[in-house]
């Protein structure tokens, strides 16, 4: 990975690494913006502003944390800024059937729980959504959220834990 960053930070090879890491990085962070957004175009949108703002501080990265951590960190501050700029009320989308295929439950029924559930999802401080769709969309270990939210193990560990339980408190309630 060191040997991309120094590629990126090389004007004769910049380019043409940069398509590379596109390449490589696009679809995950892509379905990481998706998350927040629940929209295609502007997850796009999203997603071209995050490799925009990639493009203009990867002179500025100093291997202070991977590569892939400092790529979430920027897809994820861009999807929130998106949304807080945009004042945009977030849709629900039933793509995502994670929950809908684990639960054995008829495609009608599978929807209305993975609806359910993305509004739960939404009525989560910032904070403990981003914990959460890290730790559970992502299946992203501790340590490696540790680098890209820049906290610790033991305060994501707890924010995710609050999390859990505030969806399970409102899918209850619901």
């Amino acid at each position: 990975m060191e040997e991309i960053v120094l590629a990126l930070q090389q004007p004769e090879t910049k380019e043409q690494t940069f398509k590379k890491l596109m390449d490589t990085y696009q679809k995950r962070l892509y379905a990481h913006i998706y998350r927040y957004v629940n929209n295609h175009e502007d997850t796009n949108d999203v997603l071209q502003n995050t490799f925009i703002k990639i493009w203009k501080n990867i002179d500025a990265f100093r291997n202070e944390c991977s590569l892939y951590s400092w790529l979430y960190r920027i897809a994820a501050n861009e999807a929130i800024t998106f949304l807080n700029k945009n004042n945009k009320q977030k849709t629900v989308a039933i793509e995502d059937t994670k929950i809908a295929r684990a639960s054995g439950f008829d495609t009608e029924n599978s929807q209305q729980i993975e609806l359910k559930f993305k509004l739960a999802l939404e009525e989560l401080p910032e904070k403990q959504r981003q914990v959460f769709i890290l730790r559970y969309y992502d299946e992203m270990p501790y340590e490696k959220m540790s680098e890209v939210l820049e906290t610790s193990e033991g305060a994501l560990k707890a924010s995710y834990h609050h999390a859990v339980k505030k969806i399970e408190k409102i899918l209850l309630q619901h």
